[in-house]
């Protein structure tokens, strides 16, 4: 297929771009770099600096869209709420409205955990309730409205997949390393790798005092190649006129001092930590139910371990020979 992938330079829209280009499908990717990086753009796709407002002038011919382009930060987003609501929902429509006029149906959309805010129950389904506590949660929930309508009233066929905690790299079938590499992190695996690295003395801990067998949060981490393998599967699922809805996650929660230790014994290194106070909003314990994906598109994490994870983001950083 010919299929555009929008924010293809970012970590797992490349991701998602490579393992297309590998499986023989004609891949182009939009990005505007904002927070991607050119050099991330999978040898074999073709590349279009751009923004997704910009869509229109590369969408006729193709089959179908992978959408990842969207400002994620939370943090960001209550300070800039406008900003979310322009650029993940204002963005979005004006890629559908591009879509329909360029007679392109078919969609997989990066959706987000976030859209549930403070679950009620764990492991999540996609049918719990959705009360996202943030903007950026908020738009992207927008966002699956906007499919569900434009799927009953235009006939598009399209998958949106909710993503837990994305951590790890990915080798290309070239050798190309696909890693994280965010200007602001906010993520706890990469930011426990840059203590390791020396680039910073200490990670925070925000709150021990949980209901959890070791009082820190708990949460479901996922492989950013199995999360990359489920795209490419719910690209095969989009049905004319159907919305479709799946979680993606391990299945499994590791609490952020299990995933401390885990990093320290890959790394060898100390990884001091200083406890905090709890943040507003942290769920005691957040993981997914993916049982619906595993049923219905026969998808299943090939790399469970947190330690796959840890391993291989840890492997894929350059600068870990200069750590010691």
């Amino acid at each position: 297929m010919k299929l555009l992938v929008t924010g293809g330079a970012g970590y797992i829209g490349s991701v998602v771009a490579a393992q297309l280009v590998e499986a023989g499908h004609r891949v182009t990717v939009l990005d505007d770099l904002s927070t991607g990086h050119a050099d991330a753009v999978p040898a074999g796709a073709r590349f279009v600096e751009g923004s997704i407002t910009e869509a229109a002038e590369v969408l006729p011919g193709m089959d179908g869209v992978l959408h990842f382009a969207a400002k994620s930060l939370v943090g960001e987003s209550v300070e800039s709420p406008g900003l979310y609501w322009a650029h993940n929902l204002g963005g979005t429509l004006s890629l559908l409205d591009a879509m329909r006029a360029a007679d392109v149906g078919r969609i997989v959309f990066s959706s987000t955990a976030a859209t549930y805010g403070e679950p009620e129950r764990s492991p999540v389904l996609e049918t719990d309730p959705t009360r996202p506590t943030n903007p950026y949660g908020a738009s992207k929930l927008a966002v699956d409205t906007a499919l569900t309508t434009f799927a009953g009233l235009y006939g598009l066929a399209a998958v949106s997949l909710r993503y837990f905690n994305v951590g790890g790299a990915y080798t290309g079938g070239d050798g190309r390393v696909y890693r994280e590499r965010h200007t602001v992190e906010t993520h706890l695996i990469p930011n426990l790798l840059t203590v390791a690295l020396g680039a910073r003395e200490s990670v925070s801990v925000f709150g021990t005092d949980y209901p959890t067998p070791d009082g820190t949060c708990v949460r479901d981490y996922i492989h950013v190649a199995d999360l990359a393998r489920a795209h490419l599967l719910a690209l095969e699922a989009c049905s004319t006129g159907e919305h479709k809805i799946y979680n993606l996650g391990n299945g499994t929660g590791f609490s952020v001092r299990e995933v401390l230790s885990v990093c320290r014994e890959v790394t060898g290194h100390e990884i001091p930590e200083v406890v905090c106070e709890r943040r507003a909003g942290d769920p005691a314990v957040l993981v997914a139910s993916s049982e619906k994906i595993r049923r219905e598109l026969g998808w299943k994490p090939e790399h469970p371990s947190v330690r796959d994870i840890v391993s291989d983001a840890w492997t894929a950083l350059p600068e870990r020979s200069k750590a010691g």
